[in-house]
C-alpha cells in the first residue's frame, strides 16, 4: 500500500542550484539546494565562512540571532541573513527536509518575493519520504504584544494565517488577508508577493552598509505616495501578501509545520520569532502530533513528484 503523502515526509528530488545578489550585502550568491535524509529538517550550510570550514546551521527559532531587517540565523561569523523567502517556499510546498549550501552570508533576494524558489524547485520535482512527517499542534492560544502591534498562536484544525497591516502612508494603509496554507494557495496567492519599502528609509540605510543590493527588480518601492515600479503592483493587495509571505517563513523555524492559527496585526519578523519563542517556552502550550485530524491538501498531488520587509527600513507597521 503506497504511503500516505499528506502524512508522510518530503524532500526535492535532485539538487537545485540558484545564484543572485543579496538585498543588503549587494555581492553575488550561489546558493544550492539539496536533497536530505528524512529528520533532517531544514540545514543550512555556510561554504565560506570565516572559520575556514563549513559551519551547519539548522533553520530553528532557537538559532536565529537578528530579526531587525530581516531574519539572520547563526553565529556572527558564520550567519546566515534574509531567509525567510527561501523558508516559505519550502514551507509553502510542504517541503520537510533538504540541505541550504551557500558561499555567502545572505540568500539571494531575487525578485523580493518566493517565486524564483518555487520555480527552481518545481523543476526538480518532490520525491515522498518513508518516514512520518511530524506536526507541532497548539493546544492553547500564546500571545506576544510589541508597541502597537501583537501577534498569537491558537487551536486550529489545519495552517490558517490571518494577517493585518496598519500604515499611516496612503498607498498602504490597513489590509487583512487570511489563507489556509496549502501548496496551491501559496502558489497563487502569496509566492509571487515583493518586499516593499520607502525611498526615505533607504537613504538613511544605504550610508549604513545596508540595502546595497536593492532595486526596483528586487522590491516595491514607494516615494511620496507612490509607487515608483513601472509595473506596479502584482495585487491590489500585495503588501499584506507579503508580509504574510514573511510570517510563513519565520513560522517555519518552528522545525515542523504548525497546526493551529496564527493572526498578527502590524506585525513582522521580530514578533514573529517571539511568538514561537513563547510557545516554546510553555510546553502546556503545544505537542508533536503525527498527522493533523483534518487532512490537508496533497504536496504530491499539488507540485507533482518526479530582505527584507519592508526592504528599505525597520519593520514599523
Amino acid at each position: 500500500m503506497a504511503r500516505n503523502t499528506v502524512t508522510a515526509q518530503t524532500t526535492i528530488a535532485d539538487t537545485v542550484r540558484i545564484v543572485g545578489i543579496g538585498v543588503h550585502s549587494g555581492q553575488e550568491v550561489s546558493l544550492t539546494l539539496q536533497p536530505a535524509d528524512a529528520d533532517t529538517g531544514i540545514v543550512f550550510v555556510r561554504t565560506e565562512a570565516d572559520r575556514g570550514r563549513d559551519v551547519e546551521i539548522p533553520a530553528v527559532w532557537h538559532n536565529v540571532s537578528a530579526t531587525d531587517l530581516c531574519t539572520m540565523v547563526g553565529p556572527k561569523d558564520a550567519s546566515v541573513a534574509t531567509i525567510e523567502h527561501l523558508m516559505a517556499a519550502l514551507r509553502g510546498l510542504a517541503i520537510d527536509n533538504v540541505v541550504v549550501e551557500l558561499d555567502g552570508g545572505e540568500v539571494p533576494v531575487m525578485d523580493g518575493s518566493s517565486d524564483a524558489f518555487v520555480e527552481a524547485i518545481d523543476q526538480v520535482g518532490l520525491v515522498t519520504q518513508m518516514a512520518r512527517r511530524r506536526w507541532i499542534k497548539v493546544l492553547k492560544p500564546v500571545r506576544v504584544e510589541l508597541g502597537n502591534g501583537w501577534a498569537e498562536l491558537r487551536p486550529h484544525d489545519g495552517q490558517r494565517y490571518e494577517v493585518t497591516i496598519d500604515f499611516p502612508d496612503r498607498v498602504i494603509g490597513r489590509q487583512s488577508i487570511g489563507i489556509d496554507l496549502s501548496p496551491r494557495v501559496f502558489r497563487e496567492q502569496v509566492a509571487r508577493a515583493r518586499t516593499f519599502g520607502f525611498v526615505k528609509d533607504l537613504e538613511k540605510l544605504l550610508p549604513m552598509g545596508l540595502c546595497r543590493g536593492s532595486s526596483l527588480e528586487n522590491s516595491v518601492a514607494i516615494k511620496d505616495d507612490r509607487i515608483l515600479n513601472p509595473e506596479g503592483l502584482r495585487w491590489v493587495d500585495e503588501f499584506v501578501r507579503h508580509k504574510l509571505l514573511d510570517a510563513i517563513g519565520d513560522l517555519a523555524l518552528s522545525g515542523a509545520p504548525i497546526l493551529g492559527l496564527y493572526r498578527s496585526y502590524r506585525g513582522g519578523h521580530r514578533m514573529n520569532f517571539l511568538t514561537l519563542k513563547a510557545l516554546f517556552a510553555d510546553p502546556t502550550a503545544w505537542t508533536l502530533v503525527d498527522a493533523p485530524s483534518r487532512a490537508t491538501a496533497s504536496p504530491a498531488a499539488e507540485i507533482g513528484l518526479g530582505m527584507v520587509a519592508p526592504a528599505y527600513g525597520p519593520e514599523v507597521a
